[in-house]
């Protein structure tokens, strides 16, 4: 199944669509492609890092699986609110992991075209204008995730 939705997501991406577009409608249509690109294994491997995949943890202000903060919705919101979009995310959507997803998907649409799994990872954690060095930790652990997938 994962095998055949993979297959029509590349189809789907390599014959012209448009990756802003597609990554605009994605909060609607539940469909992912960022420039041909999964994101899956790195926001699982943030996941695991996060909350161990606890879509109800709690830590301060950060909520849910990906262990998002008010702040990240707000731009998320003003993100969509840029392109014309309706769809708006509330705090509780912090506690989905769908939507949780979309919002990292959005997030990277914006701030990372180019794809950088490195500078997705770092930002996650320390915000656009991340410290590499302040990272470097949470970089790390991330990576350790991922490979083993």
């Amino acid at each position: 199944m994962i095998r055949i939705f993979r297959i029509v997501l590349f189809v789907v991406c390599v014959f012209g669509v448009n990756p802003v577009m597609l990554a605009e409608e994605t909060v609607e249509k539940k469909t992912v492609c960022t420039k041909e690109f999964d994101w899956e294994p790195v926001m699982n491997a943030i996941i695991q890092v996060e909350s161990a995949g606890n879509t109800k943890a709690v830590s301060g202000k950060s909520c849910g699986a990906m262990q998002i903060t008010p702040i990240l919705v707000a731009e998320c919101n003003n993100i969509l609110k840029g392109r014309n979009s309706k769809t708006r995310y509330t705090l509780r959507d912090r506690f989905n992991l769908e939507k949780s997803k979309e919002m990292f998907l959005l997030m990277q649409s914006k701030f990372n075209p180019s794809n950088n799994v490195e500078k997705a990872i770092r930002a996650w954690n320390g915000g656009n204008n991340y410290n590499k060095k302040r990272t470097q930790r949470y970089f790390e652990k991330v990576m350790k995730e991922l490979k083993k997938q």
